[in-house]
Formats: structure tokens, sequence, C-alpha cells
């Protein structure tokens, strides 16, 4: 191995820190909102910065999806689906995060504030 090897492993270690450093940031960023979608459509914008534990229910599929709010975090608490994978499915509470519940056809995506989206042409 000679200096050319370890310039190379330096700098292939460096830039993977560097990565893990901004994909965990990014991670970390406070939630705002979460969007319930139904059928690719908005039906519901819940503001996630409450700290009551609050339910709301959304109709789908296969009958009501009741929705529990408990400070910042979101989850399906109960809802008609054959193995009600949707409610096993538990909290989430990041932006990375997602709850598809396909048998109701209902998306939970959080929105998180200061978040940059770039669009590739």
């Amino acid at each position: 191995m000679n200096k050319s090897d370890l310039k190379l492993i330096v700098s292939i270690l460096g830039i993977t820190i560097l990565f893990l450093i901004i994909f965990s940031m990014i991670q970390k960023q406070e939630a705002k909102t979460a969007l319930i979608y139904y059928q690719n459509e908005v039906v519901q914008i819940i503001d996630l910065t409450q700290n009551e534990q609050r339910d709301y229910i959304v109709e789908g599929e296969n009958g009501p999806v009741v929705i529990e709010v408990n400070k910042g975090k979101i989850r399906v608490k109960q809802e008609e689906s054959p193995l009600h994978i949707c409610s096993k499915q538990g909290y989430i509470s990041k932006n990375t995060e997602m709850i598809v519940c396909l048998p109701n056809k209902i998306v939970i995506q959080i929105e998180a504030k200061n978040i940059i989206d770039t669009v590739a042409r």
C-alpha cells in the first residue's frame, strides 16, 4: 500500500462521514404537519406541534380509519383491514418516515419545516 492508496481511503471515508452527518441532520428536523392522503388526494392536514392526545377519523376503502396524534407523533390507532397491518406500524415522528395502509388506500406522510426540495430536469 502506497501513499496514493492511503489518500484514496482517507478521502472515501471523509466523504462517507460527511454524507452520514448531512443525512442525520435532515432526519432530525422537527415535524410540523402530517398529510393524510386517500387515493393520492390530501384529505386532512394535522398539526403535530400540539401536545395533547387527539384522535381523527378518515374514511378509508374498508371503513373508518382512526388516527391518533400524541406529543408530536402520529399513528393508525384502529382500522378495518384483514391483518391490521396499518395499526401495527406504530408511531412515526420524523420526516423520513411514512405509514402506508394499502388495504384502506391511506398514506400518512410527515412534512417537515425548512426542508429543501429540488427538481432535476
